[in-house]
């Protein structure tokens, strides 16, 4: 039997690196969404302070299976 996903867009951040962001975006769904199967990165971007990466911002793609 196949599965049936569900997907959600959902942006992480961290001062450390996209990695970081990801990481915890994921972790932080995984708390109160079941069965997170995959993710995809949609789009990265950044706050600038001082001429250095302030935090990185990763909006990323959640998908989970449906019970």
């Amino acid at each position: 039997m196949g599965h049936t996903y569900k997907q959600l867009e959902i942006v992480g951040s961290s001062t450390t690196s996209m990695e970081d962001a990801i990481s915890s975006a994921i972790a932080k769904a995984h708390e109160t969404i079941r069965n997170i199967q995959w993710f995809e990165v949609i789009e990265t971007r950044g706050h600038v302070v001082d001429g250095k990466v302030a935090y990185w911002q990763v909006t990323i793609k959640l998908g989970f299976t449906l019970d």
